[in-house]
Order: C-alpha cells, then structure tokens, then sequence
C-alpha cells in the first residue's frame, strides 16, 4: 500500500491526511468525514485533474507529497463527530465509585445480617424511587445533640436512610447496613425480637418492614416544589392515595327510620389485595379490599348491625403500593400462615375504574388518549421495520419501492386545450415526516386533556395507568420464616448527547440479598404464587409518563 501525505484544506483549518493510492475516493471522503464531520455526500473536493468520486481511483490524481488539496461542504446535522472535552477514562482506571455509576453497573447488593433478607427487599424495591432518591440526598438531619437525660437521641432513621443509599451508590460490591438495621431496631423493638429456635434474631415480615419505614419518611422528609412555596411530605406528595368511603347499613329498616350514608375522606399509603376462593387476578383482589362490611351500633336501630363500607380511589399518587394480604394469624400453630393461592398480575395496571366520577371523568380521556398515541407508534414503527426488511434503497427515489401514489392530479395541458391527468407520488421520508407530524399534534392534544388540577398536582397519576417497578416476594409458608427477595426493573440510561432516557431493555435485577443477577421479563410472570415458591408480595408500580406539549417523554 502507497500513501502521500497532502493537506487538505476546509473552511480555513488544514488537516494533514495520508492517500492510500490503491483505495478509491469513497475511501478518501470517509477519512475527511473523520476529520471534519462532513458527511461523504456534502463533500466537493477540488483537485487538479478531476473530481473525486466515489468509485475514482485515487492514483488517478498523481498526488504530489504536501499537495494541498481544498474541500468544500457544511455538516448536514449537529451530531457532527467530535473530539470528547474530557480525556477517555477506562473502567480499570475509574475509582469504585466511578465505576458503580457508569451505564450498566451491576447495583450493589445488601448483605443478610442474620434473618434480614426481608429488611434487604424492602430497601433494594424502596431504592427504585429515583424521586425519593433526590429527596433524601438533599435531608439534612436535625442537630444530634444530648438530650436533658444524658443521653443520644435514638439514630434518625431518614439520615441513616440517606447515608445507606449514597454508600450503596458508591459499590458494586455487598453493602452490609449494620447502621440502619441499629436504627430501625431502635426506633420499632419488634424488628429486635429474638429467634425462639436459635441464638439470632428472629424473621419478621417485609410488609411491616415497609409500612414503618415509609411512615418515619412521611414525618421526617419534606420537599419543596420551589424555594418560595410551603413544604410538603414526600410520601403525601408521591406514594398516598386518597379515598372517599361511604358507610351505609345493610338494613333496610335503618334507612326507612331515616339513617344516612356516611361519606369520609381517608388517606392510603397502600392497596390491599384480598385473598379469597374467587381471588384469580389483581383486579379482583383490589375489588375485595375496596368493600367490607363493618358490624357497629346503628343509633336509629338501637342496636348493632351489619355496615357495608364503599371506597373509591379520589387521588391516585405517582407510586402505588399494592400489598398481597397472603398471610393471616392460624391459632392452632400460633404463626402467621401464608394463602397459596396464585394470583396474577399486570406489567401495566389500569386503576381507573375503581376511582370516584370526579377522578375518573379526568383521568378516561387521558388514558384513552395515550392508548392511540401509542397504536400509532407502534404502526410508525411497524412500517419502518417493514420497509427495512424490505430494502430501504429506493425509499426516498420518486416512484421507486418506497413510493406511494397520491390521487391523480392535472399535471399540464395537451395541444388541444384537454387537462392531461398525471398522477403523484409520495417518498417514505416524506410520509414518515407526516405521520410524525400527525403523532406531535397527537402529544399535543393528549398534554391539552391533562386537567388543571392534576397537571399541577406533579405527584400524582394523570391517567389513571401504571407499570410495575418493582416486586417483594416470599419464599415458603409462614411470614416468620422462609426467604425474601426482590425484584426491580432496569432503568433506561440517559443519551448523553440529547440528555433523554433510551429505551428500556426489559430486564430486571434480582436481588437475592448479596447476589444480584439480572433476569428477562418472564421471570416476573412466574411470581403470581401457588405453592411455597416465590409469590409477589408488595408490588411498586409507577404512573406511566407522558409526553410533554413538545412530544418528548417528561
């Protein structure tokens, strides 16, 4: 192979490039399209002799060695290639910390303290809330000075939240929570009870886990939406619901004698998932926890009777917990029992019928509204992967494979005065451009329907649909024994150039307390229970984003 140096000259910079002499000129533009940013097709080269075309010989031009050579065209976008502002940094050469939070890291997992897989469940699902994770990085815990007795205030389980979480972000490696397992013993005893069989502490139950840590964060952790307006809790802005209850007497005599329904307002930072012989999927399960019957004095009876309470969701917030209530007190064994049944659930969950007409009249032409926009993605996608397999060549060539004939139009006049009628076509770039236009206006349309008061409420659900995030299951047949794992969905990274997410892969992280793997979809599908195997627990499911008025995902 015989190169000559030259210089080639664009836009007042010189770049000094070697002719391979054996290549062609296709070769030749992909090396200035290195340099330059300028695509191969935007390239006119001005060399004596002729131009340089793509299947040109390059010994054609007899290159003399630091002939300058002048190269004229514009980059035909802004994703030009360039040289990164900061030095390349290689994974052996990264801090731990560097290297836990580059794309794809392994998250860390939670070493097991003695019967604490379901504390580890709980933190790893709890750890998905990247809200709740920008939330805690900015607490700032109150002073920890000596109380009038002598003595330190108990450890505040927030900060010892905050302090787990930044130390789990900087490892890929087990993290052992010595502190925050002090402090939630601290704060609640039961989770310090002593094993009856051995020397350890005892199992305890990650639903418990769960409720009381979300409890401490809804009296210690506050945000602001800007620095002038009022503090708020994060779990009443982001994980609670509210209901509208009405409690009516099942007697017919209480209402003849003039009793009255009684309408309250109530506030959930969980759904329940009811259990029984007709409990097949979520929905029913939810369907249970929504209506129960009460016994209580009625004053116009004078006596008890028989109450049904009716609830309906009148907010739904961004995260949504649903608990399996599987497991119930049996006297003859003194233990806490687990119901096998299988239950099964949704990757997407639509919560919208089980809301009041208020809510519901908001949230139906959103959700509706999301499920064209999503149809029409998916046929824009469809047909794109259609005509890749296809061969794209022509796409874009008037009449060729790609064209679509539009109605016939008059298209001139004959010698004899007749409008000859000719007909048009259409490129795929240019009904690609139409259809993307028509799914834009389509975006738009949905942001117009998101109601006022649910388009400034930024921590609840505005359609009323959810996706999963994440899962707590149990292994065995009793909440004080047996094993607790969790499951999380894998987050899309961020496109570094456009700084939007990418699309989600599918996966999932399996936390089996200090083992991590990651697992397919299907996995998932098999936790719906049925035996002693693994059986979802607490499910995490979070409002599916919408597309802001520009069309982009917020």
């Amino acid at each position: 192979m015989a190169t000559i140096p030259v210089v080639v000259k664009h836009q007042g910079t010189k770049y000094d490039v070697e002719v391979d002499t054996d290549s062609t000129g296709e070769v030749f533009k992909f090396q200035l399209y290195s340099l330059t940013g300028v695509e191969p097709e935007r390239q006119k080269i001005l060399i004596k002799g002729g131009q340089v075309k793509d299947d040109t010989p390059m010994s054609k031009f007899n290159f003399q060695p630091g002939q300058s050579i002048m190269m004229l065209g514009t980059p035909g976008n802004k994703d030009v290639l360039t040289r990164p502002k900061e030095p390349v940094k290689f994974v052996e050469d990264m801090t731990e910390a560097e290297a836990a939070q580059q794309e794809g890291a392994i998250p860390a997992g939670l070493t097991n303290l003695g019967n604490t897989c379901y504390l580890n469940s709980t933190l790893q699902t709890l750890r998905a809330i990247p809200e709740l994770q920008n939330a805690l990085g900015k607490y700032e815990a109150p002073s920890s000075a000596m109380n009038t007795t002598g003595l330190l205030p108990p450890l505040d389980l927030t900060k010892q939240l905050r302090d787990l979480y930044k130390s789990m972000s900087e490892t890929q490696e087990p993290y052992a929570p010595h502190t925050f397992l002090t402090s939630l013993r601290s704060a609640f005893p039961q989770f310090a009870e002593r094993s009856r069989t051995g020397n350890g502490f005892a199992q305890q139950d990650a639903e418990e886990a769960w409720s009381q840590i979300v409890t401490q964060l809804r009296q210690k952790l506050r945000v602001k939406d800007t620095p002038e307006s009022p503090e708020s809790s994060f779990i009443d802005k982001y994980m609670s619901g509210e209901l509208t209850a009405e409690l009516e007497c099942d007697e017919p005599a209480a209402r003849e004698g003039g009793e009255k329904p009684v309408v309250s307002k109530e506030t959930f930072l969980k759904l329940s998932c009811h259990i029984d012989g007709n409990t097949n999927h979520l929905r029913d399960g939810i369907a249970n926890g929504l209506s129960e019957k009460i016994e209580k004095r009625s004053e116009v009876l004078g006596r008890e009777a028989v109450y049904t309470k009716t609830s309906k969701i009148s907010r739904l917030p961004k995260y949504l917990t649903v608990q399996f209530v599987r497991f119930f007190w049996k006297r003859e064994t003194q233990k806490k029992a687990k119901i096998m049944r299988k239950v099964t659930f949704p990757h997407e969950l639509d919560l919208v019928e089980f809301c009041d007409d208020k809510l519901k009249g908001m949230l139906v032409p959103v959700r509706d509204k999301v499920r064209e926009v999503r149809k029409d993605e998916e046929d824009i996608e469809r047909a794109r992967k259609r005509r890749k397999r296809n061969g794209a060549g022509e796409d874009d060539i008037p009449g060729g494979k790609g064209a679509k004939k539009e109605d016939s139009k008059a298209s001139g006049t004959s010698g004899d005065g007749d409008v000859e009628m000719g007909e048009t076509y259409k490129t795929d770039a240019e009904i690609d451009a139409e259809r993307d236009a028509a799914l834009l206006a389509a975006k738009k349309e949905l942001n117009a329907l998101i109601d006022p008061a649910l388009a400034n409420d930024d921590g609840a659900n505005q359609s009323g649909l959810y996706e999963l995030r994440g899962v707590v299951t149990h292994q065995g047949a009793s909440a004080d024994s047996g094993h607790y794992t969790s499951y999380v969905k894998k987050s899309a990274p961020v496109d570094a150039k456009t700084g939007k997410r990418k699309e989600e892969d599918g996966k999932w992280w399996w936390f089996n307390d200090d083992k991590v793997s990651e697992v397919t979809a299907d996995k998932i599908e098999a936790l719906a229970g049925g035996g002693e195997s693994h059986s979802a627990l607490i499910l995490l499911y979070r409002a599916i984003p919408l597309p802001s008025a520009e069309g982009t995902i917020e």
